[in-house]
């Protein structure tokens, strides 16, 4: 089997680590089942750039179990489990191409790897998978039914292509569905990034002021996490209604012109580029640390720091300190990469029980019903939607309401007033 990962002798490790996160993966166990019965993927190629954690293991088993044949590769250098990746290649046959820490070339040459089998399907976090297809293997599109997108960072980038008619095929943006975003970009984003930067640093977040760039779901998440854990967030944000809503939410918002005077933590998570600069790192106090957890590292202006610094050394694993001329040292974590991953583990299983969900779901509507999708950015059918909560529920013993008859005539009424 064609694969590359670190080391196969991890694989033992990496199947226990993958059985401890099944076990919070009671909806995605569920459609693995139904997949074992039903084989709605059989024959179907399927290339995927994911995060390489354990919970992806999950997904990439239940897209097996349901007929599919599965290739993948990490989707950030950084984020790859080399245990995980060791056991899908020992344990289920699954070709993985990821080694944490992998330099660019050797990034886009696995994307290239899991491209080999001429994908049907192919599912993507950032979209570096979809921009290589249609920039170095445009061959390949005509074969292509569809696809799914994980992230905003993604989503954002796919919907550009779609405005201007290049992309090649339909995608549905897995990051829309409520399921996926009020959960996971809320509470995963929120709990893993304050876990990233605590394993990388040791430093204490109560009493400190933390700097969240960004109040989209993810930004949300990372502030009331660390607000819980007595910091004194500041918000700094470009959209008035996001700015607002921080407000209201009791938060401090200003410029990062401000923030970045009184920061000793910053979180960018934006998607966009360039956050915090050259004039913001000029300002900042001795020993600030920078952190990034959106998709890609460009939130930072690394360059421009680099060139501020006479020195620049690792301190601790997933820590560089950049000394300045006038003796400062900031620190950045994970090199900028989205922290959670780089300095942790990701999201907790749980909560990508019902991403993944998502991704299993949306990958079996796709078999069936590509054929009637234009090249346009779908959002999740609210049906699979509405079912992944209600399995969810289910899973966790929560029980809710029914409307009654009269309720349900009452809402597709007009004729009842005061």
């Amino acid at each position: 089997m064609d694969y590359h990962v670190k080391e196969a002798s991890l694989a033992e490790k990496g199947q226990l680590r993958i059985e401890w996160a099944a076990r919070s993966m009671p909806v995605l166990r569920s459609i693995r089942e139904r997949f074992a019965k039903e084989k709605p993927l059989q024959g179907m190629r399927v290339s995927a750039c994911l995060h390489v954690t354990t919970e992806t293991a999950a997904l990439a088993q239940t897209l097996k179990t349901g007929g599919a044949e599965v290739r993948l590769c990490a989707s950030n250098p950084l984020s790859t489990q080399d245990d995980v990746a060791a056991s899908l290649v020992v344990h289920d046959g699954i070709a993985v191409f990821a080694i944490k820490g992998e330099d660019t070339d050797t990034y886009y040459r696995h994307i290239h790897q899991a491209l080999a089998h001429a994908p049907q399907i192919t599912m993507d976090d950032g979209a570096d998978l979809v921009t290589t297809l249609h920039a170095d293997k445009r061959d390949l599109l005509r074969g292509i039914l569809g696809g799914t997108e994980e992230t905003t960072t993604g989503v954002i980038r796919l919907r550009s292509m779609a405005d201007q008619g290049v992309l090649g095929y339909p995608i549905i943006a897995v990051n829309d569905a409520k399921t996926k975003h009020l959960f996971d970009n809320r509470y995963g984003t929120g709990q893993s990034t304050i876990d990233g930067i605590i394993r990388a640093t040791n430093r204490l977040l109560a009493g400190s002021t933390f700097v969240v760039s960004g109040y989209g779901w993810c930004g949300r998440g990372v502030a009331m996490r660390a607000a819980g854990m007595g910091a004194k967030v500041v918000i700094t944000e470009v959209d008035p209604l996001r700015a607002l809503e921080a407000v209201m939410d009791g938060y401090q918002v200003m410029p990062m012109a401000e923030a970045a005077r009184i920061g000793d933590f910053f979180c960018t998570l934006t998607g966009d580029i360039h956050v915090i600069r050259r004039e913001h790192f000029e300002v900042m106090k001795d020993g600030a640390i920078v952190a990034n957890s959106g998709h890609f590292n460009v939130e930072l202006d690394l360059e421009a720091l680099a060139a501020m610094a006479v020195a620049k050394r690792p301190v601790r694993d997933f820590v560089d300190e950049y000394r300045l001329l006038d003796g400062r040292c900031l620190y950045v974590l994970g090199e900028g990469r989205l922290v959670n991953l780089a300095a942790a583990e990701g999201h907790p299983s749980s909560v990508m029980d019902m991403s993944f969900a998502n991704q299993a779901l949306c990958v079996e509507h796709l078999a069936k019903h590509a054929q009637t999708l234009e090249n346009k950015v779908y959002g999740v059918p609210e049906a699979i939607d509405r079912e992944i909560a209600r399995l969810k529920l289910k899973s966790m013993g929560v029980t809710i309401d029914q409307l009654t008859d009269e309720q349900k005539k009452y809402l597709h009424s007009w004729e009842m007033g005061t």
